[in-house]
């Protein structure tokens, strides 16, 4: 990650910079832009815009955010107490925001950062025998959306119309089924990717992330003693449903932290993140901590029926 400090930036100015900005994202996965937010959430947009294009909605959603005005959101709205492990954003699905916008609205009283993995390096610190496995293999997630346990299916694919779910699982390669308890998806995706613009083989995937072994120990345990595999509400598979063995997925987390990188948030910060190039996550935090998100340049894989 680079930072630029800037006070009060004309937007000509901004976009006279977006060049070497852009320049910077593809070198380093992330540009900390110093004071660039001044202006509140109408510049937070204005600078999504100059430097990444159109804002892009939030589909298919894995995590509670709240709208603050059209396309910014919040970030996840989950206890402070808790972490959120390194991720990018959306790779779980077909198509992914290619560039990220984090605006810091008000910062944390302490901890609170949006730690950052280069995803190159983590790729490569991966045993390269599991990192041509999945390579090969692919990975898959399952999801179960159970009333009254996570994201309801309604909030994740904003709609209560269980036919336009069907459509749009059918155009992603995703697999609905109907269950007692509510609704189960199935998705395989690619593990390793090639960069739409550097090239670069990058490890881009939610596979560590949806794995119930990520979670707090005993949350994982209470998990797996209240439900079947198959019910579990997100776990994550090899892309031909095989089992991933727990220590394959505590090899990943390893490689994850050991390539983490963190800097404390100052009021008006904005950070832009290439989301294949750098994964983000949260620490814990106290006081009144406030993110705005929001998302550029869609991307995609190709679709494959599960």
């Amino acid at each position: 990650m680079t930072a630029a400090p800037g006070r009060g930036v004309p937007a000509a100015q901004l976009a006279a910079a977006r060049p070497e900005i852009r320049a910077l994202l593809r070198e380093h996965g992330a540009v900390l832009l110093r004071g660039f937010g001044q202006d509140g959430v109408d510049g937070f947009e204005r600078t999504v815009r100059t430097v990444g294009g159109e804002p892009l909605t939030y589909a298919e959603r894995s995590s509670p955010r709240s709208t603050i005005k059209g396309q910014v959101y919040t970030s996840t709205d989950y206890p402070p107490s808790e972490e959120i492990f390194l991720h990018n954003e959306n790779s779980y699905q077909a198509t992914w925001p290619l560039t990220l916008f984090f605006l810091c609205v008000t910062p944390p009283d302490t901890l609170g950062s949006t730690p950052l993995a280069d995803t190159r390096r983590v790729l490569a610190a991966i045993d390269p025998q599991v990192r041509e496995e999945f390579a090969a293999r692919g990975w898959m997630v399952v999801r179960n959306f159970t009333e009254g346990f996570g994201v309801p299916w309604q909030h994740a694919f904003n709609t209560g119309d269980r036919a336009q779910v069907e459509a749009y699982c059918s155009r992603n390669g995703v697999t609905a089924e109907w269950t007692a308890g509510g609704l189960r998806t199935r998705a395989r995706r690619e593990a390793v990717h090639h960069h739409p613009v550097t090239g670069e083989r990058v490890w881009f995937n939610h596979l560590t992330f949806f794995h119930v072994t990520t979670l707090q120990p005993d949350v994982c345990a209470a998990l797996r003693e209240m439900y079947d595999e198959a019910d579990l509400p997100t776990n994550t598979y090899y892309g031909d449903g095989a089992p991933v063995p727990d220590e394959v997925v505590a090899h990943l987390r390893d490689c994850y932290r050991a390539e983490q990188r963190r800097f404390d948030w100052q009021q008006d910060d904005v950070l832009v993140v290439d989301n294949m190039l750098a994964a983000h996550a949260r620490e814990p935090f106290t006081g009144p901590r406030k993110i705005a998100v929001a998302m550029a340049e869609p991307s995609s894989g190709p679709v494959e029926q599960g």
